[in-house]
């Protein structure tokens, strides 16, 4: 007797909040379109598809034919659609009442558009922990989709994994489907036909086996070389749907509702901590996580017994590994906070709304590529935080509503003045000040630096600058330029057309075979030649405010290359608070330079109205020793105007009579664009020469302009100047923070932000004392509130 089986596709479709229209589009054309137009080409294929809120969102805007077509598949039950959280965050990060309304959120939304409240959640990289059911169910669904890797986890046979079990937390039930191993690999890497054979494999004669295949619907067409593979010549899509209509016979496909409404669960589970393996691997520390693929590498090319059994790291750890995570997202649940507390209205629902897209998954970690080190969906995430906090505080001064006792120190984050509170959770208390204009964030116990300088009519985060740290593929990248170096022909930077298209030549036993493309983890390629000499590791948090004591005339490339010489130790150690009142913070360190007691004194004060904050620093160095010293006094300030690629909207702006400084260049990478003498607005800076004759710089290129009294950085399409003024004329240097990270073509730089470094002379005897001041102006031209708000014509 032939044997039956099921299969349950579910497509995921997700583009980040903030991502470029242009990569909506491209993706749209290249992966959506094409799947949709072949499911009406084989109306006998069921499966489950899932768009997430910022792509439905799009679609709708964009191609509302699209969501017209797809309603009509769901009318006549060949597509389920799936719900889950709206925005894709990471449910378990969230707290538990925004991580209800994501989920009711987007079932709304499904229902509104197809007509049916959706049954099944798609969850946010098979992030799961063990109070998700109780999540899910309370928020309307019935089951989701796991990965094998969890099923694993929680002692579950390879071949039991060909069905759906169920499981609880506090009472409510949740089913739970597995990504079959096998089918994940294959489709649509493999050839269809073995796709086909696969599953016969694992027929029974009972028809009680069904193989899950959730992935993404990016891989169908816009991954390297997958467009042509799905979609081209090969026809992939097409002669896989065509020969699931062919064996239907024994070959059912069915959506995962369908399969539950007829099937018993195959058993109960419980699964513990647990994300997709690749997910484990990036959540280790670099070092551990090289051993850790090693492992795995090895445990499943031989089929090893322990391969069961090799999980990694933890999805949360993502916050220790990175400063950055976590201060976004103890942010983010400071807001949420704030947001929570306001009265139901108009305005937390405006409040809501950027609060959740704010909570979007994508700058909440980093894998093979992407994540937190993408500039402009960390600023786009910043931004809907900043707009929500801003939106909670103006309506909480007009109208005070009840405080939570419970809530927890976040509403200690006043909306205008200052307060002493953890704000990241570090158990060290940072030093908090608002005013209506602006928020800053200064770590005491890591230098006094300001680690958050956000702007709310702008809404951006000044501060938002990637630390350049040691990551597991830059050691592949190192792997690859040795191997050009030593073979040129044998591998070619990303112009070449192997690493343009990604095909492979397959591998004995892959069931890939000859000619499928790679998968977007294992294609090595690059941009540009040379990029390991920008593989740079920072010594310290990309802070502002920090303090340098180096060798007189030390150079800024050295800076830039980590290779300076501190004789202080003023730059990330802790200071004690001596003074905090609202818009002034008086900070004390009691150091040693070169050799001999110093007290460091750093005075921050902020001020201004909404569109014209202003943040002055002050920093003292009094000389408590015997013997003197002579050096010279930096001050580090990392800026983030999302300047990368030459962007010509991002800009420095100094005096035109400025004189190059006579250090030794910098050999970072030049901007293409040459200083012009445009100004950065029509109106240049009070008491300064015309804003025409100003010299501008492209903000992520690398400069020593000279010693200048003041300068000038902005974003003209941000709507945003900042004037700093020093009280003393400074030498001044900037160089662009680059990172280099992995990307779906090959290995890239990427702009992170702007390191810029003002320096004076510092010789001080016994019992003297050395000042510098810098005031930082801020002229707004947009407030994004204001254009929100304002009557649509």
């Amino acid at each position: 007797m032939t044997g039956r089986i099921a299969l349950a596709l579910a497509i995921h479709n997700h583009q980040p909040v903030g991502n470029f229209g242009w990569v909506f589009e491209d993706v749209y054309e290249t992966a959506y379109a094409p799947l949709l137009d072949a499911l009406e080409r084989h109306p006998g294929v069921r499966l489950s598809l899932h768009y997430t809120g910022p792509l439905i969102e799009w679609i709708q805007a964009e191609h509302p034919d699209f969501v017209q077509r797809l309603g009509a598949l769901v009318a006549r039950d060949q597509v389920e659609m799936l719900g889950g959280g709206y925005y894709e965050p990471v449910l378990v990060s969230l707290p538990e009442r925004d991580r209800h309304g994501q989920l009711v959120r987007m079932a709304d939304d499904v229902e509104r558009l197809f007509g049916r409240r959706p049954r099944g959640a798609w969850l946010a990289e098979r992030v799961w922990e063990p109070q998700l059911p109780s999540a899910l169910a309370d928020a309307g669904y019935d089951w989701t989709i796991l990965d094998d890797n969890h099923f694993r986890a929680a002692a579950i046979a390879e071949d039991a994994m060909w069905g759906a079990y169920v499981t609880e937390d506090q009472g409510r039930l949740l089913r739970v489907f597995g990504t079959e191993q096998g089918l994940r690999y294959r489709i649509p890497f493999g050839d269809p036909a073995d796709v086909i054979a696969h599953l016969r494999d694992h027929a029974t004669e009972d028809g009680r086996r069904l193989g899950m295949m959730g992935d993404d619907g990016e891989k169908f067409g816009a991954w390297p070389g997958t467009y042509e593979h799905c979609w081209g010549g090969n026809r992939w899509i097409d002669r896989f749907f065509g020969l699931l209509e062919e064996n239907a016979g024994w070959l059912a496909t069915v959506t995962p509702s369908a399969w539950l409404d007829r099937e018993p669960p195959a058993g109960r589970i419980y699964v513990p901590t647990a994300s997709y393996i690749e997910m484990g691997e990036w959540a280790l520390p670099a070092a551990e996580s090289t051993v850790f693929t090693a492992l795995v590498k090895r445990a499943f090319e031989h089929d090893l017994p322990e391969k069961r059994y090799l999980r990694g790291g933890f999805w949360r750890n993502f916050q220790a590994r990175y400063r950055e995570i976590n201060d976004l997202h103890k942010q983010m649940l400071r807001v949420s906070a704030k947001v929570d507390a306001l009265r139901d209205g108009d305005e937390k629902q405006a409040a809501l709304d950027h609060l959740y897209r704010g909570q979007s998954n994508d700058c909440y970690w980093h894998g093979l590529f992407g994540g937190i080190y993408i500039v402009h969906m960390r600023l786009a995430t910043y931004a809907h935080l900043i707009a929500a906090e801003d939106i909670a505080d103006r309506a909480a001064e007009r109208k005070p509503g009840p405080v939570d006792a419970g809530a927890g120190p976040a509403l200690l984050a006043p909306g205008n003045g200052a307060a002493l509170f953890d704000t990241d959770l570090d158990g060290v208390p940072e030093a908090y000040l608002a005013t209506p204009g602006e928020i800053v964030v200064v770590d005491l116990a890591e230098g006094a630096g300001i680690g958050s300088w956000d702007l709310r009519a702008t809404r951006l985060a000044l501060a938002a600058v990637m630390r350049r740290r040691p990551e597991a593929y830059h050691a592949t990248l190192k792997a690859h330029e040795e191997a050009i170096a030593l073979a040129p022909d044998a591998a070619s930077p990303v112009t070449g057309p192997a690493a343009v298209d990604g095909v492979d030549a397959g591998a004995p036993g892959d069931p890939s075979g000859a000619g499928a493309p790679k998968t977007i983890h294992d294609i090595v390629a690059t941009k540009e030649p040379g990029l390991s000499r920008l593989l740079v590791y920072d010594r310290h948090e990309r802070r502002s405010g920090l303090v340098h004591v180096v060798p007189a005339g030390s150079v800024v490339e050295a800076f830039r290359r980590q290779e300076h010489e501190e004789i202080a130790d003023l730059v990330d150690g802790p200071y004690r608070v001596d003074r905090l009142v609202d818009g002034e913070l008086d900070a004390e360190r009691d150091g040693r330079l070169a050799g001999q007691p110093v007290l460091a004194r750093k005075t921050l004060r902020v001020g201004g109205g909404r569109l014209d904050p202003w943040l002055a620093f002050e920093l003292t160095v009094e000389h408590r020793g015997d013997a003197a010293v002579q050096a010279d006094l930096v001050v580090e300030w990392n800026v983030d105007l999302a300047g990368g690629g030459g962007n010509p909207a991002a800009f420095y702006a100094v005096p035109p009579g400025a004189a190059p400084s006579t250090a030794a260049p910098s050999t970072a990478a030049p901007s293409t664009a040459a200083p012009s003498t445009a100004g950065p607005s029509a109106a240049g800076p009070s008491g300064a020469a015309s804003s025409s004759a100003l010299r501008r710089y492209a903000h992520d290129s690398a400069e020593e302009p000279g010693r200048l009294p003041w300068l000038v950085f902005g974003n003209d399409a941000e709507g945003v100047e900042i004037r700093a003024t020093f009280q003393e004329p400074a030498e001044v240097a900037w160089y662009p923070v680059e990172t280099v990270s992995n990307s779906e073509a090959g290995f890239e730089r990427q702009y992170q932000g702007s390191c810029l470094l003002l320096r004076w002379p510092l010789a001080l005897a016994p019992g003297e004392s050395r000042n510098v001041e810098v005031r930082f102006d801020v002229s707004s031209t947009r407030d994004h509130l204001v254009e929100e708000t304002a009557p649509r014509p």
